[in-house]
């Protein structure tokens, strides 16, 4: 049997949530890694330079990060869908012209945003409220990690495609071979080198570059559609608008999120460098349960994509349905585990007790909410893989951006503790959730678009 039909099988056929699983866990011990590969630089400054420089990369820059990378990864992911949804109807041809469109943006979006982003980032850090005793190391931290956004944003693109077509398992090797060079360097450019945090976004973007290099001689070396020819990369206006018709609205919805974010983060930092190195060591204490359920929101989106595409609609409704089931399952896992192993995560991240006291509180706060995140993660990733991207990324700015902003606006005002900028949080999502289901509701299921004949094999992929 070859690769092609190989992987096409464990996700068209077989049983759903044994395939499902067998899918998600090489993504999520890869995030585990992602997560690992970006929190090194964390642990290592935290404890080895000091509250500040911690403050100085976890804080307004890891804002400015997430939202630009979130961007890019969110446009990007419009390549991802179309290509799981035309290699699931075995439209070969279709495959590679997306595969080289997709590279061709990548190499532009990269570019673009490392000359912005070397560019603004002290006037950035600086509209931002960074505390002005970080805002120089804050600075310095930011432009050596825009340097490497091109491999950054190669990375992801390839490891997209892989996934796309079946591929959990390579992306997950190359991202621990990154991750454990990555503490290497940290450890040999911060404590040893005393290169300071300039040392840890360096070992940063090395090891991003040694993972983009490892995704594009798979790709070049594959003897499959999604085969990369460097001779062949241009960008195919057919393609490129099918993308951008899925990766704009995704781009669009990604950004909310961390727009609210950074201006949460500006009301952060009015309450001090203890508070922000807080709010800091509590997202990263937190992301346990975001690698998880968004790895699980990947395979969804694949498995979605690819039948959608197949035409086995029948599969697309079972896999929602498991998917709400383990995704629960999962979720309250990692709640009870989270809840019990607080105060041995945030030791890793800092030696302050004030800071330690804090972070603790903002862990035990959220950690019970992440149950109301389950609709939101399973209806999202569905309609991605099926292309509606439109109404969701309405939805996303509706329940999430907008409602934040106004209560940044109005409650915090009313009710100025660090507690009521918490409560915006589970508060946007039990919101964001009820309209998606909604949505789900009465545009895909009572309408009947998910209960039509099987599509028959050499039809058309319904492709947005």
């Amino acid at each position: 049997m070859n690769e092609s039909a190989k992987t096409s099988n464990q996700i068209t056929e077989g049983v759903i949530w044994k395939q499902l699983l067998l899918f998600f866990f090489p993504l999520l011990f890869g995030t585990f890694f992602q997560m690992l590969y970006n929190t090194t630089d964390t642990i290592i400054v935290g404890r080895f330079i000091g509250t500040t420089a911690l403050s100085a990369i976890g804080g307004a820059p890891a804002m400015i990060i997430n939202l630009l990378i979130g961007a890019l990864t969110g446009l990007s992911s419009g390549a991802t869908v179309i290509i799981a949804q035309f290699y699931g109807a075995g439209e070969k041809k279709h495959v590679s012209d997306t595969v080289h469109t997709a590279v061709g943006m990548a190499l532009i979006l990269g570019a673009a945003a490392m000359i912005f982003g070397m560019l603004m980032a002290r006037r950035l850090l600086v509209v931002m409220n960074t505390p002005q005793d970080a805002l120089e190391e804050s600075v310095t931290y930011l432009t050596v990690y825009f340097a490497g956004m091109i491999p950054n944003i190669f990375y992801n693109t390839g490891a997209g495609i892989l996934r796309a077509i079946g591929d959990s398992r390579r992306p997950l090797f190359f991202l621990v071979v990154s991750c454990l060079t990555n503490i290497v360097l940290d450890i040999l450019f911060v404590p040893v080198l005393g290169m300071g945090v300039m040392g840890a976004a360096l070992a940063t973007i090395l090891c991003q570059t040694l993972a983009a290099a490892l995704v594009l001689a798979v790709l070049m070396k594959s003897r499959e559609s999604y085969r990369l020819e460097p001779a062949k990369i241009r960008i195919s206006r057919e393609y490129l608008r099918r993308i951008l018709k899925i990766g704009i609205p995704a781009m669009l919805q990604s950004m909310t999120y961390s727009v609210t974010n950074v201006i949460l983060q500006v009301v952060v930092n009015g309450f001090g460098t203890a508070y922000v190195a807080g709010w800091a060591a509590c997202a990263k204490g937190d992301q346990l349960f975001w690698m998880l359920t968004q790895s699980f929101g990947i395979a969804v989106t694949t498995f979605v994509g690819q039948n959608y595409g197949a035409g086995h609609y029948q599969r697309v409704r079972k896999c929602i349905r498991q998917g709400f089931l383990i995704e629960t399952i999962l979720t309250l896992t990692c709640v009870a585990f989270l809840w019990t192993a607080t105060g041995l995560i945030l030791s890793l991240f800092t030696t302050d007790k004030e800071v330690f006291d804090l972070a603790f509180g903002m862990m035990h706060f959220f950690i019970p909410c992440y149950v109301t995140w389950i609709c939101n993660e399973i209806i999202s990733s569905t309609l991605r893989g099926l292309g509606d991207s439109i109404f969701p990324m309405i939805i996303s700015i509706s329940g999430v951006c907008v409602f934040r902003i106004v209560w940044v606006l109005t409650a915090v005002r009313i009710w100025p503790q660090f507690r009521t900028i918490m409560l915006s949080y589970p508060i946007s999502w039990v919101l964001t959730s009820i309209l998606l289901v909604l949505y789900f509701s009465l545009v895909w299921m009572r309408s009947g678009r998910l209960k039509g004949i099987e599509r028959p094999a050499g039809q058309k992929a319904p492709v947005w």
